[in-house]
């Protein structure tokens, strides 16, 4: 069987083994996130593998990516947080998905939707980014128990994030949202779900699991931590990134490799191109540092990473086209991680995985 030119896999049962796992840690609820196309490994599989695995919601930053899965016929409940300050939610609320309030505009636009719209009240607890701000927590509260009164709304969440800056800062948004639920209740809001954890949250804080735990870099088998790695957490790792080295060639000490000659080899040895890039994907910002795995042995790129592909040098090891070249995956397997990438690129995993892009095929495994 050849080697795809390039590839991503994504474990689709890995993906469901994930939320079992969480689940049972945590005891409650899971909202598996699958925004940004399902952090880079295809939305639809990912919502489907998550249901698999016993989700009970899933979630979008936008309307649109929750439209996408209403078209593919995922009719799980639904929700979406990020919107245009003009956004209507007419297209939402026919489809049944539930839309994050983040002010007073989009409360109103909620309302004013045909039917009952379902909403999630969003609260800033600190993070300083959307959801109702403390100035106008009470009045939103009191115009949402309104609207739902007369039917216009159905109240199914309060939600919010925390900042994972800090257990005390994280214990003090906790705090915040305690009580504003508190002040919910008094204007007669009681939703059937509050969610304030995320992967990291679910993990570490017990007290912040409350009806549901919204999942996403642990959904896909990632650590959301620097102490701890996807194993440790008894996570699987879904996304294995791949492709066949395209050219080998052998040259001299000091042949100069990709832009700017910032590397040189210091003696005669081989060199294997990989058609991968930062178009694809693959952080420039690596260069030089990034590790792969061809055959059984471990490397690193030699030189800068180019939009299209970058270099390895392989030594004296018996390296050729065709050969598979696998950049990251199951470090169990002795693969290089999406974590390890990250440290080479001064960054996430999180941002290694959502990056990859749509030249490189994803295909689902199970």
């Amino acid at each position: 069987m050849s080697v795809p030119f390039r590839e991503a896999t994504i474990d689709l049962d890995a993906i469901s083994d994930n939320v079992r796992h969480l689940r049972r840690l945590t005891g409650t609820d899971v909202i598996g996130v699958v925004k940004a196309n399902g952090y880079g490994h295809g939305a639809v599989g990912v919502a489907t593998a998550a249901l698999e695995g016993g989700a009970s919601r899933l979630g979008t930053a936008t309307i649109e990516e929750a439209l996408e899965l209403r078209r593919a016929g995922i009719n799980a409940p639904l929700m979406a947080w990020l919107h245009p300050a003009d956004r209507r939610f007419d297209d939402a609320a026919d489809a049944g998905v539930e839309i994050g309030i983040s002010s007073m505009q989009q409360l109103q636009s909620a309302a004013s939707a045909p039917g009952t719209t379902a909403v999630h009240l969003k609260l800033d607890t600190g993070l300083s980014r959307n959801g109702l701000a403390p100035a106008e927590r009470e009045r939103a509260f009191a115009e949402a128990a309104r609207l739902e009164r007369i039917g216009h709304i159905r109240i199914v969440g309060i939600f919010s994030h925390l900042s994972n800056a800090s257990a005390e800062d994280d214990a003090a948004a906790l705090a915040v949202f305690d009580t504003a639920i508190e002040q919910a209740a008094a204007l007669g809001i009681r939703p059937e779900i509050r969610h304030l954890a995320a992967t990291a949250a679910a993990i570490d804080r017990p007290d912040a699991r409350l009806d549901a735990v919204r999942i996403g870099i642990g959904l896909y088998g990632l650590s959301p931590f620097a102490d701890r790695s996807s194993a440790d957490l008894g996570l699987r790792p879904a996304m294995t990134l791949r492709a066949a080295v395209d050219a080998v060639r052998r040259v001299p000490a000091g042949t100069g490799v990709s832009y700017d000659y910032a590397y040189r080899t210091e003696r005669e040895t081989t060199l294997a191109l990989v058609p991968l890039g930062y178009a694809d994907g693959i952080p420039r910002q690596a260069s030089d540092r990034g590790p792969v795995q061809i055959g059984r042995q471990r490397f690193r790129v030699a030189g800068r990473i180019a939009m299209d592909q970058f270099v390895v040098d392989v030594g004296d090891a018996q390296i050729a086209p065709g050969d598979e070249v696998i950049v990251f995956g199951d470090p169990t397997l002795g693969q290089p991680s999406a974590t390890d990438w990250a440290d080479a690129a001064d960054t996430i995993n999180y941002e290694i995985v959502t990056r990859i892009g749509h030249r490189v095929p994803r295909r689902d495994v199970r």
